[in-house]
């Protein structure tokens, strides 16, 4: 028997203005109840877990370089495109955010 399954939504919402982003290249948003960190590397934009999966610490302040966030508390590195995990002490990747940008804002979308 074949079930059909409808297809998931996502649905974006305007979380920062680019310029919130200038000064460190990261921004704590609370998005219905989600905990992200909005990051900024380069000309990308990414949307990821707030807390690392290690030790569920904030990645916020951690270093950005070469499209990878590296955990200021215990090095963990995870790829900010996809949450991979590149180094321990984690080994569970993250979870990541479609974003979308405009010419002054960041928008993130939800699966509803």
């Amino acid at each position: 028997m074949c079930r059909m399954t409808e297809p998931s939504t996502e649905k974006f919402y305007v979380v920062a203005a680019k310029s919130e982003l200038e000064a460190t290249g990261q921004l704590h948003v609370d998005l219905n109840g989600e905990q992200i960190l909005l990051c900024r590397d380069g000309d990308e934009y990414h949307a990821i877990a707030y807390l690392c999966s290690h030790e569920d610490f904030a990645l916020e302040g951690g270093t950005i370089h070469d499209g990878c966030i590296t955990c200021p508390y215990h090095g963990a590195e995870f790829r900010l495109a996809t949450g991979e995990v590149l180094a321990p002490p984690a080994y569970e990747n993250i979870r990541t955010y479609s974003v979308r940008t405009d010419e002054d804002t960041i928008s993130v979308g939800l699966v509803e």
